[in-house]
C-alpha cells in the first residue's frame, strides 16, 4: 500500500466519519477500487479511525476536562452524562466482541455496503419526517439521556456493526427517536465515538495489527492515514453541527440511496 493511498483513506475518513453516511463503508469501496484485498488493508480501514476519535477529543477537549472534574467532584449531571455514555457503548462493544470474525469475513464487501446505504438512507428520511411530524426541538441537554435512553441509543448503534450502516447515523437516529434535539444526538454521537471508535480500534490491532506492520509499507500508510484523517474530521466536526442545524438529515438519506445504487450497478457488471 503506497502512502498515496493512505491519504486518499485518511481524507475519506475524516470526512465520512461524523457524517450520517458510513466511513467503513466508504473505506471497504475505496479499498476495493484500490485493488487493497489483504487483511492488512482490511484491519487498516478500521484503525484509520484512531485519527477520528483523536479529533473528537480535541475538539471537546474543554467539554471532556469539565466532565472529568465533574466526575470527580460528584456534580450529578456529570455522572449522568458518563453513565448514558458507557451504556449506550455496551451493546454495540459485547456484538462487534462476538460476531468480529463473520462481520471481516461476510459484510466486508461493495454488495453489502450498497445495501446497508440505501436501507439506512430509506430509514434516515423516514425518521427525518416523522421528527417534523412531531414539530418538537426535542431535548437539548446531554444531562437529559436516561439509562434507557442510552440503551436505546446504544441498540441503534449497533446496526453500525454492518458496514455501510453508519454509526454516527445509527446513533443520532436512536437519539431523535428517544426525544433528543438533532443538535444534542449529534454531540452525543460524536462524544460515543471515543470509547466506541477506540475500542474497536483497538481490539482490531490487538488481532491483526501485525499484518499491518509487517506489510509493506504498512507502518508509513498508518502513520500516514493517522495524521492526514484527524486533520479532516477536525475540519468537518464543526461544519456538519451547523449544517444539521440548517438542513437536517434528509440530504445525507438521499445521497445514501443513490450512491448505494450506483454501487449495485457497477458491482453488477463486474
Amino acid at each position: 500500500m503506497s502512502w498515496f493511498d493512505a491519504i486518499l483513506l485518511g481524507i475519506l475518513e475524516g470526512l465520512t466519519e461524523f457524517l450520517p453516511v458510513s466511513s467503513t463503508g466508504h473505506l471497504i469501496l475505496l479499498g476495493s477500487w484500490l485493488g487493497h484485498e489483504s487483511e492488512a488493508a482490511k484491519t487498516l480501514e478500521v484503525v484509520i479511525q484512531l485519527g477520528a476519535v483523536l479529533a473528537v477529543v480535541m475538539y471537546y477537549r474543554a467539554r471532556l476536562v469539565d466532565l472529568g472534574r465533574g466526575v470527580l467532584a460528584r456534580d450529578p449531571g456529570s455522572l449522568k452524562v458518563v453513565l448514558a455514555l458507557g451504556i449506550a457503548f455496551v451493546p454495540a462493544a459485547a456484538l462487534g466482541l462476538l460476531f468480529h470474525k463473520i462481520i471481516k469475513e461476510v459484510l466486508f464487501g461493495p454488495m453489502p455496503v450498497a445495501l446497508a446505504l440505501i436501507v439506512g438512507g430509506v430509514v434516515m428520511i423516514g425518521v427525518e419526517r416523522l421528527q417534523r411530524k412531531r414539530g418538537q426541538e426535542g431535548l437539548t441537554r446531554l444531562e437529559d439521556v436516561t439509562p434507557r435512553r442510552a440503551l436505546i441509543i446504544g441498540l441503534a448503534q449497533s446496526f453500525a456493526l454492518w458496514p455501510g450502516a453508519s454509526r454516527s447515523m445509527s446513533s443520532i437516529l436512536g437519539g431523535q427517536l428517544v426525544g433528543l434535539s438533532t443538535a444534542a444526538a449529534a454531540e452525543f454521537s460524536f462524544l460515543l465515538a471515543i470509547p466506541t471508535l477506540g475500542a474497536a480500534t483497538v481490539f482490531d490491532l490487538i488481532k491483526n495489527g501485525r499484518a499491518l506492520l509487517e506489510a509493506p509499507g504498512g507502518l508509513l500508510a498508518l502513520g500516514v492515514g493517522l495524521v492526514v484523517s484527524f486533520v479532516v474530521a477536525l475540519l468537518v466536526i464543526s461544519g456538519f453541527l451547523r449544517y444539521l442545524k440548517r438542513f437536517g438529515l434528509s440530504p445525507f438519506g438521499w445521497y445514501r440511496i443513490v450512491l448505494g445504487a450506483l454501487v449495485i450497478v457497477f458491482a453488477s457488471r463486474g
